[in-house]
């Protein structure tokens, strides 16, 4: 079974702040789980939006050939 973390352990986990996990439920960025009151977060669902936000490096010709289009 997938562990499930509350706002403050998913903000532990990412290592950001308390208040940006809770924007990310506010505004349905990240699936999350309602019990009762309580707000849950799987941690694959909280991986997967980590890995989402990943960008990849670019080579050097990349880097000029972007500057190109820019000019």
């Amino acid at each position: 079974m997938d562990e499930v973390l509350t706002i403050e352990q998913a903000a532990t986990r990412i290592q950001m702040s308390e208040r940006y996990v809770r924007r990310l439920v506010a505004e349905r960025r990240i699936p999350f789980h309602k019990l009762g009151r309580c707000v849950r977060i799987k941690a694959s669902d909280l991986a997967a939006h980590v890995e989402a936000g990943r960008v990849d490096t670019l080579s050097a010709s990349e880097v000029w050939r972007d500057l190109g289009r820019a000019a």
